[in-house]
C-alpha cells in the first residue's frame, strides 16, 4: 500500500487505492479499468451525466436511480458498478473523474506502463512514432509507454512531450517566444 500512497493522494486517491485493492483480490483489475473507462467516456460526452454527478442539488437517492439506469444501459456491473454507488451514496460524486484517474495511476503502475503525450505541429508517420515510443521507453527506465499523439498546428514545428511528471517543449513557437522575449530584455 506504501507504492500506491505515493502515486495517489488525497480523497480521490484513497477512494481509488480502496477500490484498486478490491479489484486486484478479485482479479478483476483490468475489467474494473475497462467499466471505468467507460464510464468516463460517458461522463465527457453527456452535459446531462455531467451536471448529475458535478451538482450538489440533487440527492444521493436521485443520483443513484439516475446511475443505475446508466450502468445497466451501458452494461457497466460487477465491482466498478458498486463501487460506483458507493461514491455517490457517499456524496462524493463530484470526485469520480478524479478517482477513475488515480486507478489508472495505480492501474498502470501495476502493469509497468507509463503514458505519454506528444504535441506536434503535423501528423507523425509511423516510424518517427516508433523511433519515439522506443527514446520514450529509455527515458523511463524500459517501462512500456502508452502514447497519445495530437496535432497542433499552432506549435509551429518540433514537439511538446509529457512523460509522466515530465514535459520538454521542444516546439518553435516556443523557441521564437523565447527569442522574443530576449530581444524585448536587449532592446
Amino acid at each position: 500500500m506504501a507504492q500506491d500512497d505515493t502515486l495517489v493522494s488525497g480523497v480521490a486517491g484513497r477512494y481509488a487505492s480502496a477500490l484498486f485493492s478490491l479489484a486486484q483480490d478479485d482479479r478483476q483489475t483490468e475489467a474494473v479499468a475497462q467499466s471505468l473507462a467507460k464510464l468516463d467516456a460517458l461522463i465527457v460526452e453527456s452535459p446531462d451525466l455531467q451536471r448529475l454527478v458535478r451538482s450538489p442539488v440533487f440527492s444521493a437517492n436521485d443520483q443513484l436511480k439516475a446511475l443505475d439506469a446508466v450502468l445497466a444501459e451501458f452494461g457497466i456491473d460487477g465491482v466498478a458498478a458498486n463501487f460506483v454507488r458507493l461514491v455517490a451514496a457517499k456524496r462524493r460524486l463530484f470526485s469520480i473523474r478524479d478517482m477513475i484517474a488515480a486507478y489508472y495511476k495505480l492501474y498502470d503502475a501495476n502493469r509497468g506502463v507509463t503514458h505519454a503525450e506528444v504535441t506536434s505541429a503535423t501528423a507523425l508517420s509511423e516510424p518517427n512514432l516508433v523511433a519515439l515510443k522506443d527514446q520514450l521507453r529509455a527515458a523511463s527506465g524500459g517501462r512500456e509507454v502508452d502514447l497519445d499523439a495530437t496535432v497542433d498546428p499552432s506549435i509551429i514545428g518540433g514537439l511538446i512531450v509529457r512523460l509522466g511528471s515530465r514535459m520538454v517543449d521542444g516546439s518553435l513557437r516556443t523557441k521564437l517566444n523565447a527569442i522574443r522575449l530576449a530581444m524585448k530584455e536587449v532592446g
